[in-house]
């Protein structure tokens, strides 16, 4: 970046992950979860409306999903007086924020990076008490909330200069952006830090304000990220930190007449609901609601003949069974020429054979789903009748001894017919599925086969083949030789296609534009 306002900035450069396999390093990251414990398990914490904590309706405990046993931490259930306060304040904050300083804004981004990267490992055992993710799952979001933070000060920045126009012989004629008011962020439980962080920083930095509502399984992972935005030098009236249950923040929030914008990621259900209740203006409403959506995948991998097998097969493992396949961009189909399709699956299935499963907090290769529920609804996907399909490893849950959680064994299924709903439905879990494709031009095609576009990877030494892939395959985020999972802030803008939402790309550099307006001056000499 060369404009004026940047020039003082570093390159920018992803923030290293922590190297477990040092002793020193897993010691302090099992330190990290005795001080969590000692400090923050058993606490009850509030909202933060205007400024000040709260306590509202009541609160909603808050399990470990490793052992449901466990209740964690405690949250609030904000009222519908709160949120309407809520509301209020975040409109007030936003006549004084939206003047706010480009450099002020960009200032605060780096305090809070380096505030977070004081405090990682604390943050690590936090997510991995709240959502199942073990260390490197935890470590990898939360470094990638630190580069959100260094991406968002640079494009603070960069969006503060307007754009030239052509100009006028007789008139001096500017374009530039301004913020919109008042944006909910409404975000998932798989990704606590990152995801809730990357859409409240694409709201702040353009000049809005924000109504920041996690997931109720996962409050913590955003509480403390909301303070520690505050300690590093944000008003704290321009965040609004609400927790609840859906009859006071699903509807009502969205439909709130005072709500300019909504910021979403999560389930396809939910997402379309938001987008269609968002369209109708309500009364004392002066504005089309924006949206932006991100919601969900049905992410395939394509294994041409020609690939390097060893290397996509661990690419594979590696991106349906992170996190237990709990991503949206989670590889969930295997699409590979007749061909090698044999050897790769033998290759795929002996390496998911060596994950070991166990308490996400031991560091265990795979840890539970997020519920028992969703346990179960695998479960009874997998049971239905799936005619070709044929079971190749898992299709049971874990033997967990005590502990109760939403342990699903590792599963992959052959022969999958592309009707089948393993095919084209979302599942969310640690499932995979094994189709044969008579051509590599047969592969892309099953491969497009999907409401879905969201990621895909493509293995292939052919250039040929690898260029028309990146023409003909239609998802937001296309992978060449290399895993669906692991966008990096910055380098890989994240967002899909199709029912995977609304294309808006975080981590990139025309995300800010969702989150603005834009005003064209002209002054005549």
């Amino acid at each position: 970046m060369t404009d004026t306002l940047s020039a003082g900035l570093l390159p920018f450069e992803h923030e290293p992950y922590h190297r477990f396999s040092d002793p020193a390093v897993a010691d302090a990251q099992r330190a990290a979860f005795r001080q969590v414990r000692e400090t923050h398990v058993g606490r009850t914490f509030p909202l933060i409306i205007g400024g000040q904590e709260e306590q509202g309706s009541g609160t909603t405990d808050v399990v470990n999903p490793a052992d449901t046993r466990e209740v964690v931490w405690r949250f609030q259930n904000a009222t519908p007086e709160q949120l309407e306060r809520a509301v209020q304040a975040a409109q007030a904050a936003f006549e004084d924020w939206r003047f706010s300083d480009p450099l002020q804004r960009a200032s605060i981004f780096k305090r809070a990076a380096d505030l977070l990267r004081a405090r990682r490992l604390e943050f690590n055992a936090v997510m991995t008490l709240e959502n199942g993710k073990n260390w490197a799952e935890a470590d990898g979001e939360v470094a990638e909330s630190v580069d959100h933070f260094e991406v968002f000060a640079r494009e603070t920045l960069r969006w503060a200069q307007g754009k030239p126009v052509y100009p006028m012989p007789d008139e001096h004629v500017t374009m530039h952006y301004e913020p919109l008011g008042v944006v909910a962020c409404i975000s998932p439980w798989n990704f606590p830090s990152a995801i809730p962080l990357g859409m409240a920083l694409g709201a702040i930095a353009a000049g809005n304000t924000v109504l920041w509502k996690p997931a109720p399984e996962t409050p913590l992972s955003s509480y403390l990220m909301v303070e520690l935005l505050f300690q590093a030098g944000l008003p704290r009236n321009v965040i609004q930190f609400l927790t609840g249950t859906n009859d006071v923040l699903g509807d009502p929030l969205v439909d709130h007449p005072g709500v300019r914008m909504i910021a979403f990621t999560g389930s396809r259900a939910v997402g379309c609901r938001i987008y269609e209740r968002a369209a109708k203006v309500q009364p004392g409403q002066k504005w089309l609601k924006r949206v932006i959506a991100e919601m969900g995948g049905k992410d395939p991998t394509v294994v041409c003949a020609d690939a390097d097998i060893d290397a996509a097969a661990l690419g594979i493992v590696q991106a349906a069974f992170g996190y237990s396949g709990q991503k949206c961009s989670a590889c969930s189909r295997v699409i590979a020429e007749a061909s090698i399709h044999d050897e790769l699956l033998e290759k795929v299935t002996a390496l998911t054979r060596t994950l070991k499963g166990g308490l996400p907090e031991d560091n265990a290769d795979l840890g539970p789903v997020i519920h028992e529920r969703s346990a179960a609804r695998i479960m009874d996907m997998l049971a239905a009748d799936h005619g070709s399909a044929r079971l190749v490893l898992g299709g049971d849950q874990q033997d967990t001894g005590e502990r109760t959680g939403g342990y699903v064994s590792p599963t992959i299924l052959a022969d999958v017919d592309p009707r089948d709903p393993l095919f084209q439905e979302e599942i969310f879990g640690p499932v995979l599925t094994f189709t044969r494709a008579d051509s590599w031009e047969h592969a892309i095609a099953l491969a497009n086969d999907s409401d879905y576009g969201l990621t895909a990877s493509f293995y292939s030494r052919d250039p040929a083949k690898i260029a028309a892939a990146r023409q003909r395959l239609h998802v937001g985020n296309l992978y060449i030789n290399r895993k669906c999972t692991g966008a990096l802030s910055g380098t890989h803008a994240f967002g899909g296609y199709g029912m995977s939402g609304t294309n808006a790309k975080v981590g990139g550099p025309d995300y800010l534009f969702w989150f603005l307006q834009t005003k064209t001056v002209a002054q005549r000499y």
